[in-house]
């Protein structure tokens, strides 16, 4: 049953990146195969939707008592300290991953008709999911210095969400204002 956790958290992670990647190339010219509005909100919703599955799956697991704390791939090894990228499951990062895949999973449903006939609507789904993956990465990780990875991955979302209309001057300033005040907060928490 192990194993099949283990593989659960991997999708439930994975999920909403690839969805962001797939967008994010697909659907902004980046390459040459251009994909459609409805095609990226299909793509993204699907990987929040899959990973909403995967993470009730894993809380009912949690439920029963599966509690796991366990390590994918050793990322680097300095004398004896390894630096791993894992994962812990209990009881609060198994809630925590339910609350913030239902929530996107809602948040990309309604971006929908909010970002109708956007000329950025694709970028802008790459950005959420991409959002939910940092998210879950820190909601679910097992060390430090992957709880940082994703702290600052929100921080970059975050940035990336806010400077959305880059061409507005409001949005410029308040995308260097959260820039500052999650610098100085972090400046503050050391």
């Amino acid at each position: 049953m192990f194993n099949n956790l283990h593989n659960l958290c991997l999708i439930t992670v994975l999920s909403p990146l690839s969805g962001s990647v797939l967008v994010g190339f697909f659907g902004t010219n980046f390459v040459k195969f251009f994909i459609n509005q409805k095609i990226s909100h299909y793509i993204t919703i699907i990987g929040i939707f899959i990973s909403t599955v995967c993470s009730m799956i894993i809380l009912f697991n949690v439920a029963n008592g599966y509690v796991s704390d366990f390590n994918i791939y050793t990322w680097n090894l300095i004398g004896i300290t390894k630096i791993e990228i894992g994962f812990l499951v209990d009881s609060l990062s198994a809630i925590l991953m339910v609350i913030v895949t239902t929530i996107s999973l809602m948040v990309h449903i309604y971006t929908i008709g909010y970002m109708k006939n956007d000329p950025g609507y694709q970028r802008f789904f790459s950005y959420i999911s991409l959002f939910t993956f940092f998210m879950l990465i820190l909601v679910m990780s097992n060390n430090m210095l992957q709880l940082f990875f994703g702290w600052e991955g929100v921080g970059l979302a975050s940035y990336l969400l806010i400077g959305f209309w880059y061409t507005k001057n409001s949005a410029i300033f308040a995308n260097f204002k959260s820039f500052l005040i999650n610098r100085i907060g972090m400046l503050v928490l050391y």
